[in-house]
């Protein structure tokens, strides 16, 4: 091909996801260890996850449960029976030089997880699920005097490595997606839903660093190949080569990743040069990928059966473990059930533990109500402080005796949501101190209507304009008698004895 023929073809990117999933139990996958995070290495250990001679693996029955949920949730065939078996490879964090995994016969299979891109529903298969040992981690440490966090830098860089085995052991569940993403983008909303549905399972913990790691595949095709259902011939893919890109931790930085890969292999491929295939690593600082190795295939691994872990039937057992209702359905039930739009449900959703807080609250006060105190106001000022809904489940009671302040229109949305939340939250303070010490409560009566003559006395350029039609002068007034009263006045009350009082002029 000439040059000039590489430079103009048209190229389309297809994208395959292998997402690694810390599943959230209290001890290791294989034997007793504890799995609660800690700052001391090396003391979450025994001789199975070690790998010393003659220590036998027992498999975890919370992992499996939590395996069949995702299965469950993700709607694919979970088989009658699974097997482990072994994957040979040396690194230092891999204590047993080989890793516990599953090979041809994965406890979950043939699923689909649908998610939105831009308003748009879209569907991706996925081709399997499957439970596996963590290893442990690694750090390369410069020499120094410092903390060792401040020292710990790239292997090449490196005096020396230190490994901590805590994490090897750690129950992993590996989701493996079909080459079905054409777009950096739909990986990133992929990624954003996959989490939320894992959350909502009770699986997965966001929090946790390194509980979500992401391994992406990409091949550039002649965008012709691609057929009008989205989907590419195995014939095209297997001519492709592929970089495996590594060591993704974030929604974000995958799509940054495959953004830098995709671009970088169509200018290789335009300019008339091959693409190697190869793993390549991320660098999250400098937004690039870079080359780490030849990509090993799957004979290098020399999978054989795990002797030590017989074939496990969860045939019976997999119809008594229930999930829990999904963001989706969950989302649908509060347009219908709660009367809310589209947008404020989807708020009210985007965790389980914020869709939680909200039928609490709705439970008290007109949906409606909940629904913009939770959606708009508390979580508008959390997400402004870097806060989390699980910040203020102890303080459940404050907030509803706050959205009852307004609910009995004792104190003003404005200063409801302007003062008392923020002192609140900044300060600690329960809502009937802050409005005391303020004094909030609601100006009514004669002190108002005395403040709305005022204000028309004060201002006749302004009740001038309100007369020629001047649409903005009834506010600019309101706001003179929202000063006069301290904010304490109802604006929809001061509103309507303004025009009574105006219109009688």
């Amino acid at each position: 091909m000439t040059a000039q023929a590489a430079e103009s073809r048209e190229l389309a990117a297809v994208i395959g996801l292998e997402v690694h999933v810390q599943l959230e139990t209290e001890t290791k996958i294989f034997c007793g260890c504890s799995t609660e995070p800690t700052d001391e290495p090396n003391t979450h250990t025994c001789p199975v996850c070690l790998g010393l001679p003659g220590a036998l693996p027992v498999v975890n029955e919370g992992a499996v449960e939590a395996a069949v949920k995702v299965g469950k949730a993700i709607d694919a065939d979970i088989p009658e029976e699974t097997t482990f078996h072994r994957k040979n490879y040396y690194y230092p964090d891999l204590p047993k030089n080989f890793q516990i995994t599953q090979y041809d016969a994965p406890i979950c299979q043939d699923g689909e997880l649908e998610f939105s891109v831009e308003s748009e529903r879209r569907a991706v298969d996925i081709r399997r699920a499957h439970l596996e040992e963590d290893p442990g981690s690694i750090k390369h440490v410069r020499e120094g005097t410092g903390p060792l966090e401040s020292r710990t830098c790239s292997i090449e860089r490196a005096d020396y490595t230190l490994i901590d085995y805590n994490r090897a052991g750690t129950p992993l569940m590996e989701i493996v997606t079909e080459p079905d993403f054409r777009d950096p983008g739909e990986v990133r909303a992929f990624l954003e839903k996959l989490e939320e549905v894992l959350e909502y399972l009770g699986v997965f913990d966001a929090t946790r660093d390194g509980s979500l790691r992401i391994d992406a595949n990409l091949s550039m095709v002649d965008a012709d190949e691609v057929r009008e259902d989205g989907h590419i011939d195995e014939s095209v893919l297997e001519d492709a080569n592929r970089t495996e890109v590594k060591n993704i931790s974030s929604h974000k930085g995958a799509e940054q990743a495959l953004s830098f890969e995709a671009s970088r292999q169509r200018k290789l491929i335009q300019s008339g040069r091959a693409v190697e295939q190869e793993t390549r690593h991320f660098n999250e600082t400098h937004g690039n990928t870079v080359s780490m190795r030849s990509k090993e295939e799957e004979k290098d691994y020399r999978y054989f059966r795990e002797a030590d872990i017989p074939p496990l039937r969860v045939s019976s057992w997999k119809a008594e473990i229930a999930i829990p209702e999904l963001p989706d359905a969950r989302r649908e039930r509060f347009v219908a059930e709660y009367g809310l739009s589209e947008e404020a449900a989807s708020k009210l959703t985007s965790t389980k533990q914020v869709a939680d807080f909200f039928e609490s609250v709705a439970e008290r006060f007109d949906a409606g109500l909940a629904a913009t105190w939770v959606a708009d106001n508390l979580l508008g000022e959390l997400n402004y402080r870097d806060m989390e809904i699980t910040d203020v489940d102890d303080r459940f009671d404050e907030v509803t005796r706050l959205v009852e302040l307004v609910a009995e229109d004792e104190i003003t949305a404005k200063n409801a949501r302007e003062t008392v939340l923020r002192d609140m939250l900044d300060e600690g303070e329960d809502p009937d101190t802050v409005v005391e010490r303020e004094g909030l409560g609601k100006t009514s009566g004669d002190e108002v209507q005395q403040a709305v003559e005022a204000a028309i006395e004060e201002n006749p350029d302004a009740v001038a304009d309100y007369h020629s039609g001047e649409g903005g002068a009834l506010n600019f007034l309101v706001g003179q008698v929202m000063q006069k009263t301290g904010g304490s006045a109802d604006p929809g009350e001061v509103n309507g004895m303004l025009r009574e009082e105006l219109d009688e002029e």
